[in-house]
């Protein structure tokens, strides 16, 4: 079966081939580094890292960007509360950003483009712009020329005559059209600046992706991604700058996540009901956080509520439970026969389930499915009285490849202290002793230091809550 991808400018699933044979070039839309990031910047995080481990799983050398806006109104205005610069802001949310990637179990991007560190980039490109009439200064601003481009709104299917302007907030009367949009944007005094040819300012938030994506991964995308917020303006606008200078499309996919609801409400600053990523793994386990984001088709909205959160790290205890208890049963085993053949059966049957639903459009949820049939699998196995070490090599083997690309489980690195270390080692000599009533009261007090034990046929393993 080949990769399906549904794209946005299509709105139909379509067989995913690259534009060079092996290798992937993704743009994803990042944050804009004032603030911490909050749980809906979350779920692209999350689904474009399964994407691109997913790619990676299919022998793809995937080339992925995923950019930051470090420079804009929002910066300026949290500079002057902060009473600091811009760049010091942006540098604090930056590291912020890779503290919440790193959390949630999310490899970075092979490049992290800033947009302060590409102004050069972003001057040529609206020179270009200019130079083919598509856009135009005026008092120190410059401005792209929409209707010069007739595919506008081909991305989010809408047509710019149909298209409202000025309705909540007074149209710029420096503009030709009310429909164009900032390039460049004159600085105010006192703000940061570069400079230009058309003066001093700085950018516009939509021509910086299509600057840095031409410079860093070409003139044509395979992939770019993002909330589905972006579709439009920021995608569409990106499409007509883009293909006004190259010619060429922007990206031959458009892929778009679904938005977050919080309590089956729309997530919004006016009902301040956001949750910020730090205060979320703060309060629950990152695979459960991956695996609530996961749970639920991309494209479709996704409700987060207490509950959810719940079975999500019910779902993650489930996982763990039958992974460490695979690996503790490896660990004492020294049987060494082949795989039955029943048993390699089922796991390959469990296997071509997951990439044909992975292979569907990055399925997750139905690619979950998959994952608990391994757990039905190792539960069944490990009630065996005698299992052979090949057939725990067999099932540890198909869950890490598909654990590669959903991440809903990874070792605890955390270690035990002294004392821990000293309980357990005390309570091994009080079974070994007969004395329950003291081994009991250690697994108690173990137990309320968020440390569980299990005794097993096979000796004794211990795991955090």
């Amino acid at each position: 079966m080949a990769l399906q991808i549904y794209n946005t400018m299509s709105r139909k699933k379509e067989d995913f081939v690259s534009q060079v044979p092996g290798e992937v070039k993704m743009y994803v839309c990042g944050p804009t580094v004032y603030d911490y990031i909050h749980i809906g910047n979350a779920r692209p995080m999350i689904f474009f890292d399964v994407v691109r481990s997913y790619l990676e799983n299919q022998k793809y050398k995937v080339d992925y960007a995923v950019n930051f806006t470090d420079v804009d109104d929002k910066l300026i205005r949290k500079a002057e509360e902060l009473n600091t610069t811009v760049i010091e802001v942006a540098e604090r949310f930056i590291e912020a950003y890779f503290a919440d990637l790193e959390g949630l179990g999310i490899r970075r991007a092979t490049m992290h483009p800033r947009v302060t560190e590409n102004m050069d980039v972003i001057l040529d490109f609206i020179s270009a712009l200019i130079d083919k009439g598509v856009a135009y200064a005026k008092e120190g601003d410059v401005y792209f020329r929409t209707r010069k481009f007739a595919d506008y709104g081909k991305l989010s299917h809408q047509k710019l005559d149909e298209l409202q302007f000025g309705i909540r907030i007074e149209v710029d009367k420096r503009k030709e059209n009310p429909e164009d949009f900032v390039l460049w944007k004159a600085a105010k005094p006192g703000e940061i600046f570069w400079e230009s040819p058309w003066g001093n300012g700085r950018p516009g938030w939509h021509i910086e992706c299509s600057a840095m994506v031409r410079h860093y991964l070409g003139d044509t995308l395979d992939i770019h991604g993002g909330g589905q917020d972006l579709q439009f303006p920021h995608h569409e606008c990106e499409c007509a700058q883009s293909e006004s200078v190259t010619g060429k499309p922007l990206s031959n996919y458009w892929m778009h996540n679904g938005f977050i609801r919080i309590d089956d409400e729309k997530m919004s600053k006016s009902l301040g009901n956001g949750i910020l990523v730090k205060d979320l793994r703060a309060a629950h386990k990152p695979a459960a956080i991956r695996y609530l984001m996961l749970s639920t088709h991309y494209r479709n909205p996704l409700n987060y509520t207490d509950d959810t959160m719940t079975q999500a790290e019910n779902s993650i205890e489930r996982i763990a439970n039958a992974v460490g208890n695979v690996k503790h049963r490896l660990s004492a085993s020294d049987a060494s026969s082949p795989v039955d053949t029943e048993l390699e059966a089922r796991l390959q049957a469990i296997r071509a389930l997951f990439h044909e639903k992975m292979q569907d459009d990055f399925n997750t949820p139905d690619a979950i499915t998959a994952v608990f049939e391994w757990v039905n699998e190792a539960n069944q196995l490990l009630q065996r009285e005698v299992v052979q070490k090949a057939s725990l090599e067999a099932l540890l083997s198909l869950f890490d490849e598909m654990n590669e690309v959903l991440r809903l489980y990874w070792e605890d690195e955390q270690l035990l202290d002294e004392d821990v270390e000293k309980l357990i080692a005390e309570r091994v000599e009080a079974r070994s002793n007969k004395n329950w009533a003291r081994s009991d009261e250690i697994r108690d007090q173990l137990s309320a230091q968020g440390i569980l034990l299990e005794d097993t046929p096979q000796g004794m393993r211990w795991r955090r809550k």
